[in-house]
């Protein structure tokens, strides 16, 4: 049906019944593909700029794979998150290309690795606990068209970390900044720089911080201007934002 529908749009356009933006409008609100357990939306790209992502958790090794296979069919690039190494072996049976980040439990397959990215995204996580967090980030980052900084392991328990490194911060254009515990550093880092701060919350902590909830809430709470918050342990709600900003920034 939707085949149909492309076919019917084409030949409009090219015998001046429809012009290209009204064909464009068209195509922005076109069907999906349903698989059943899934219905697939190939035209997100055309509508946000970016194709659908993959949440595994909770999904079979199976969805997860089926739903590679008619993504990557469609031409669009992949990034799944919350993937397991078997998903990963799954998924590079389908693309042999597939590439799989174990700390971020991310897979991704890139359309292109000509393009080295956009710099201007700098990705601050307060202690080594955090790295989960902030490498889903990383990777959301680099699939949107970015080549994002680290700067790892510089929390507020030794705040000497973060101040040497004041330069880095400086030349951002939008740090992502990831902490558990009592989610201070946001706030430390909102009072240094004139960027745009994005606050990711992470479940690490003793039980006090109730999975997060304590970051969150700090974060939530900050008195730095200039800082906003994603949801607990959302590195990639927070590598999709700050892309976007950079890419208006750029």
């Amino acid at each position: 049906m939707e085949i149909e529908k492309l076919k019917i749009l084409l030949e409009q356009v090219k015998g001046g019944e429809i012009a290209v933006d009204d064909a464009l409008q068209s195509l922005r609100i076109l069907p999906f593909e349903d698989l059943g357990f899934s219905k697939i939306d190939h035209h997100r790209q055309l509508r946000t700029g970016f194709p659908e992502v993959i949440f595994c958790q909770g999904k079979t090794v199976e969805q997860v794979k089926q739903i590679s296979e008619r993504i990557l069919a469609a031409g669009h690039p992949l990034l799944a998150t919350r993937a397991t190494p078997e998903m990963y072996k799954a998924v590079k049976e389908v693309q042999p290309a597939a590439r799989y980040n174990e700390l971020g439990r991310t897979i991704t397959v890139s359309r292109s690795e000509e393009d080295a990215g956009v710099s201007g995204i700098l990705i601050v996580s307060a202690g080594t606990s955090d790295l989960p967090v902030a490498e889903e980030a990383a990777e959301t980052a680099l699939m949107m068209g970015n080549q994002p900084e680290r700067l790892y392991d510089v929390g507020v328990a030794g705040l000497h970390r973060l101040i040497s490194n004041h330069e880095k911060l400086l030349n951002a254009r939008v740090i992502i900044v990831v902490a558990g515990m009592e989610g201070a550093l946001p706030s430390v880092v909102g009072g240094l720089v004139d960027c745009p701060v994005i606050a990711v919350p992470t479940s690490i902590g003793y039980g006090a911080s109730f999975g997060g909830l304590a970051a969150l809430l700090g974060m939530l709470n900050s008195c730095a201007s200039g800082v906003t918050v994603v949801n607990i342990d959302n590195g990639f709600g927070a590598g999709y934002s700050a892309a976007l900003i950079n890419r208006l920034s750029a």
